[in-house]
């Protein structure tokens, strides 16, 4: 009844203001950062997050812990997947040439509330990895000089033993990300140039590394009497193959530059591409060289790249791979303080977080507050916490991310949506009644169904089923769906045997049914009527969303309860400031007399209806004009 209907309206008035899209503008191209970067620029942007401690550190350790020399197969599955999530960032990029990176990207074609919830995630993930990456730096450093620094602020400043905490305050690690903050702040032209000569001198010392290491290699090392190629078996090939991963998160630097590139349409998609290929090829020569110049059981995890030349006798070849870690490293902290001040800045543009930060320094053309608060408050986390054990908190996040923009990617593909590429190559906002009229005669000129609606080819199958929906309806739906036969897929999978202890017949039945669910979503968006671009690249990411969730769900419990208190805070901080200031929803409330709808009758003549906008939102009848 009618005073039911009343009873929902708040309800379903909250609905419609979590889930609004961002409105882009009529030129996607127009920004008050500085496009001065070119494709060289952000692929080297891209090696620079990339390769870091992961190369020096984490080979080590999964070789000796998890893979053995099989560390190299574990290379190749990681950078596989990795490739899948890096090229659905590469297409929005080159889509939505907008700072922001999975926080646009959700915003634009999934919702509001989502989208904050992911830069919220992404602040996180940029925090605890710059602070990670800062420790790791000072820790190298301090073991060329045999842990003096550790031994003298642990005796002649301060010692502390709290649980989550460092032992000591690591003042070289805060003292690093400062100094960083201060070069950042001086405009990305100063940050790009210093980003160029670590990385020169980190890819000098890896291709001195590939090319020594081959000279030193001793195929015994891989022989039967060391344990063999693979002594952990496929279990831990995948296991590492896990881990290693994360060895190649930090390739969204370069959609997060996209508002700052020349030409992005062409530049964040090669750039993409290029710098993960010479990423992954590095991580296996590399791996290939260390397994083979000394046993694998032997490594030092924590510096097994330097160490392996010492234990050779070469320790000149040792302390060049010091240096050449230490850039490598350098490399990553300024692009994590590069990527975070734009997350928050888009966020703030936006009016979901404190507009405070929104500020961009007329002369330097960065958002320098959020650059000066953001780069103390990391530098005060890697001055006190022990992070060993946020890294896995650090990955849930990412993680997240990349399940949400392969989702918003394949929503945005068959999505009706406000920008409309014309025959320029612009991005351009169909609003005149003489916009809509082009529209329809290039549509009927095409001779093919809109964007979202089902394939003519297929309507006599299908079109009594799917043939009512609105647009994009049906994509929408399925897309939902993946992310819940992934999720249940992936559990049955991981905790069938154990912790749950399924029989075989109940097992076996849930796989059949999860997979049919995942199968069958694909098929029905696949049938559907996608954007025509040949401009930009295009990618499958179903699969991209089923490996990420398989391997957060690999993540311990107490992951998932320190990421749903962080989750916590950031709904806090969105109902009480974000819904509150949005720009779309100001631009809501702006007023509006009339209302006026442009419909395609199916013979392709064109009617505008006019609808009256009443104080409470209702609608009156329309009338044909």
């Amino acid at each position: 009844d009618a005073s039911g209907l009343t009873g929902c309206a708040p309800a379903v008035r909250l609905c419609q203001k979590l889930n609004r899209l961002k409105t882009l503008e009529d030129d996607m191209m127009a920004t008050s950062l500085n496009r001065c970067l070119n494709t060289l620029d952000l692929t080297l942007m891209g090696v620079g997050g990339m390769v870091g401690s992961g190369l020096y550190v984490l080979t080590g350790t999964v070789a000796k812990n998890i893979a053995g020399p099989a560390v190299i197969v574990s290379f190749i599955f990681a950078g596989l997947a990795c490739l899948m999530s890096a090229l659905c960032y590469a297409e929005f990029g080159a889509r939505i040439p907008k700072t922001g990176s999975a926080y646009m990207f959700t915003y634009v074609s999934v919702g509001e509330v989502w989208a904050f919830l992911i830069g919220w995630n992404v602040i996180l993930e940029n925090m605890i990895g710059g602070a990670a990456t800062a420790r790791a730096w000072s820790g190298y450093l301090d073991s060329v000089f045999n842990h003096a620094i550790q031994n003298y602020t642990e005796t002649h400043i301060m010692r502390w033993d709290v649980p989550f905490l460092a032992h000591y305050p690591d003042l070289l690690a805060a003292g690093i990300l400062i100094v960083a903050s201060v070069f950042i702040s001086f405009g990305v032209q100063v940050s790009s140039y210093l980003n160029h000569i670590f990385s020169l001198i980190s890819m000098c010392v890896i291709v001195f590394v590939l090319i020594f290491g081959f000279i030193l290699a001793q195929p015994v090392n891989w022989s039967v009497q060391e344990g063999g190629f693979a002594p952990f078996g496929m279990s831990g090939i995948l296991a590492g193959s896990a881990t290693c991963f994360y060895a190649f998160v930090g390739f969204d630097v370069i959609a997060s530059s996209s508002e700052e590139a020349k030409n992005p349409q062409k530049a964040v998609p090669i750039a993409t591409a290029v710098s993960l290929a010479l990423v992954a090829t590095v991580y296996i020569l590399v791996a290939i060289v260390l397994t083979l110049i000394v046993p694998w059981h032997s490594l030092d995890p924590n510096s097994a790249l330097s160490d392996a030349f010492f234990r050779r006798g070469y320790s000149w070849a040792g302390i060049i791979v010091v240096v050449g870690s230490i850039c490598a490293m350098n490399t990553v902290l300024l692009c994590n303080l590069y990527s975070l001040p734009r997350i928050i800045y888009a966020m703030a543009e936006d009016g979901l977080f404190f507009s405070f930060f929104a500020r961009v320094n007329p002369v330097t053309k960065v958002p320098v507050n959020a650059i000066i608060v953001f780069g103390f408050i990391m530098s005060m986390v890697a001055l006190m916490f022990d992070l060993e054990a946020l890294v896995q908190f650090l990955s849930i996040g990412t993680l997240l991310a990349y399940t949400f923009v392969a989702a918003s990617i394949i929503v945005l593909r068959f999505q009706s949506s406000q920008t409309i590429r014309d025959d320029s190559g612009e991005l351009k906002q169909y609003e005149s009644f003489s916009d809509k009229l082009q529209l329809v005669e290039r549509t009927k000129a095409k001779e093919r169904r809109g964007v979202g609606q089902l394939q003519a080819r297929w309507e006599p199958y299908l079109g009594r089923l799917l043939g009512d929906f609105e647009p994009g309806e049906v994509v929408a739906f399925c897309v939902l769906t993946l992310l819940v036969s992934s999720v249940s897929l992936c559990a049955v999978l991981i905790f069938g045997n154990q912790p749950l202890d399924l029989p075989l017949w109940s097992f076996s039945m849930l796989i059949v049914i999860f997979s049919s669910a995942f199968v069958i979503s694909l098929a029905l968006i696949w049938v559907h009527e996608p954007q025509k671009d040949t401009k930009t690249f295009q990618v499958i990411p179903g699969a991209s969303i089923l490996v990420n969730v398989f391997l957060m769900m690999k993540l311990s419990a107490m992951t998932w309860i320190r990421f749903a208190v962080w989750i916590g805070v950031g709904i806090v901080v969105y109902f009480g400031y974000g819904i509150w200031h949005s720009k779309e929803g100001r631009r809501e409330l702006q007023p509006k007399d009339m209302a006026a709808r442009y419909v395609v009758l199916p013979c392709g003549s064109l009617v505008e209806t006019v609808q009256s906008v009443q104080p409470d939102g209702e609608v009156e009848p329309s009338t044909p004009t």
